[in-house]
């Protein structure tokens, strides 16, 4: 037997390698010599017939057809397969084997391409102050100039009156005093008349408001009252805040009532964090409600109070809601409103982000706290004209426009987001509805395709996507395969050490802001991302505010500074990542 397998095996590696030799065809003159088909599809239902298929030899390479077209759709290449995953290179790809080419298309995204002469020229402004200097923000207010001094938009406290939004805010520098009050009013949210004068002005004498701190608009029988936080850095004061009030007939200037105030009730402990006062007016019953921040046994609380609608007794009701993540010790800017059947507590938590609880009843009790933004927008309140509702912000900004550490100074421009509720009741922030009308300039993206395809490794892969203008829009989908990161890169000084990026990460689950190239976390923003699942997404920018939105998911807002007028670029690491439908608009 033995003997027997010795020979077979000694048969076969003779006719092996006799067909190997010399006057005999191998296997690979045999496939040298074979001719395949290569066929086109169009990847789609259609009757128009399709490219003739070629014959090409193995290893040839196979002529491209010409541009297919198809109503409502822009052809993107020919593709291996029908997910058009990895395109077809005419130029370098050789024929293998019989072969079917998918065609690959994506949405028009329409528009005719424009090159208007007013793009602000950016060359000679060359550092982040001369450029932050040089906006003109229109949708992202920023108080004008007073003299040398620049003001900023602190806590909002919006109000909505017959078509007009009157925002009220405590303004940081300029010409304010110790946070008082001024307002800026709008119809559209894009443009803005600002009143120069505060309509509630800090006591320059000091006192219980020395400062002034966050509060609120409410109409009672057409007399409008402007509750707000006394904030007193005396120690001759007791308390460190009060309630104060103060009344107006016409909503532009305000007179503070004398001698009333709502002091911090004793079963709360401390004198010292009793603050944001929002209020509501119920005709029927001629009862004010005050919902006000403060904090019990060292956990930051919402109480309650109910007043007669002439501001006499004021009742203590209690704590409403009490933090239960985070440790905060304070719930700043807290607001309630009722979308549709649910009733929505909100609050800015200190160095933190935006939340948000609701309820079935007014008031509570409510289910678990989730975030709604990233901690660069800060201090937002709701305001609605009975059928849009808004949250109305401020963008943070950094003490140095130069840094490259930090985003972390109080106030900065204004930010309004819609707000959107989900069908099991939670609510996301998507962008004003209008700013598909005003951003109707259709620009030459920078990508040689609006489906841009990286496939990365452990560096970074950049590609050239869009200009950043003044004010811009760009929209687009992704899907990936990896874990790696990937998104969208602004050169900062020339140097990808120095990139700024919006990023999505896979890893966290998360959309990120981040400085030196990802070396720096800014801020971030959890949010469902899977692979293999397509995302549209928007981004909007203006001067050096900046908001992603992953459509139908969140919103993130981010602040770029030094990036004007230059490339921002498409990049992945670790990743495979195709980007299609990319396009870009301007105002």
């Amino acid at each position: 037997m033995k003997f027997r397998l010795f020979c077979c095996v000694t048969a076969v590696i003779a006719v092996i390698a006799m067909l190997g030799g010399c006057g005999t065809p191998s296997v690979n003159s045999v496939e040298n010599n074979a001719e395949y088909s290569v066929s086109f599809n169009y990847n789609y239902f259609t009757f128009d017939p399709v490219p003739p298929a070629q014959t090409v030899k193995y290893g040839g390479k196979a002529v491209e057809p010409d541009v297919p077209s198809r109503e409502g759709y822009v052809f993107t290449g020919w593709y291996k397969d029908s997910a058009m995953n990895e395109k077809w290179n005419f130029d370098a790809d050789t024929v293998k084997g019989k072969t079917v080419l998918y065609a690959g298309w994506e949405s028009d995204i329409g528009g005719e391409i424009v090159d208007p002469d007013d793009d602000k020229d950016f060359s000679s402004l060359t550092t982040p102050g001369t450029q932050e200097a040089a906006y003109d923000y229109k949708f992202f207010f920023r108080p004008e100039k007073d003299g040398t001094r620049q003001g900023y938009v602190g806590d909002t406290m919006p109000y909505y009156e017959n078509g007009v939004y009157y925002i009220y805010y405590l303004k940081d520098g300029g010409d304010s005093y110790n946070h008082s009050v001024f307002l800026v009013t709008t119809r559209d949210f894009v443009t803005y008349e600002e009143q120069q004068t505060p309509v509630l002005e800090s006591s320059r004498s000091g006192g219980q408001d020395g400062w002034i701190g966050t509060g609120s608009v409410v109409k009672v029988k057409g007399k409008y009252y402007f509750f707000y936080t006394g904030h007193s850095n005396s120690s001759a004061t007791e308390f460190k805040e009060t309630i104060m009030v103060a009344e107006s007939e016409n909503l532009t200037s305000f007179a503070k009532k004398a001698g009333w105030q709502i002091t911090p009730p004793a079963d709360l402990g401390q004198k010292q964090d009793f603050r944001d006062p929002q209020a509501y007016y119920d005709e029927a019953t001629d009862k004010i409600t005050l919902t006000v921040t403060a904090a019990k046994n060292s956990v930051a609380r919402v109480i309650k109070f109910t007043l007669n609608g002439d501001l006499s007794n004021p009742v203590y009701d209690g704590i409403i809601y009490s933090n239960k993540v985070g440790g905060f010790f304070n719930l700043e800017c807290s607001d309630t409103f009722k979308i549709g059947d649910k009733y929505y507590l909100t609050y800015s938590a200190q160095d933190d982000t935006l939340w948000y609880a609701w309820s079935e009843t007014p008031y509570g009790p409510y289910n678990s706290a989730k975030r709604v933004e990233g901690k660069l927008f800060y201090a937002a309140k709701h305001v609605d004209d009975g059928e849009n509702y808004y949250m109305v912000g401020w963008a943070r900004r950094s003490g140095s426009v130069s840094s490259t550490q930090d985003v972390s100074a109080w106030a900065g421009n204004l930010l309004v987001q819609k707000i959107v509720q989900l069908e099991n009741g939670d609510i996301i922030l998507a962008p004003l509805d209008c700013f598909g009308e005003l951003f109707n300039k259709r620009r030459a993206i920078l990508a040689d395709s609006s489906s841009v395809e990286i496939k990365a490794g452990d560096g970074y892969s950049y590609t050239d996507a869009f200009t950043c203008y003044e004010r811009f829009l760009v929209r687009g989908n992704f899907t990936y395969t990896g874990t790696g990161m990937f998104g969208l890169a602004f050169d900062y000084n020339g140097s990808a050490e120095k990139y700024k990026m919006v990023r999505f990460n896979p890893r966290m689950r998360a959309v990120e802001l981040v400085f030196n190239e990802g070396k720096t976390l800014i801020t971030q923003f959890q949010t469902d991302l899977d692979p293999n699942v397509e995302y549209s997404f928007t981004y909007i920018q203006e001067g050096s505010v900046g908001v992603m939105y992953i459509n139908g998911q969140c919103a993130v807002t981010v602040r770029i500074y030094g990036a004007s007028g230059k490339p921002v670029k498409l990049f992945a690491e670790n990743n495979s990542v195709r980007f299609s439908g990319l396009c870009q608009y301007t105002f």
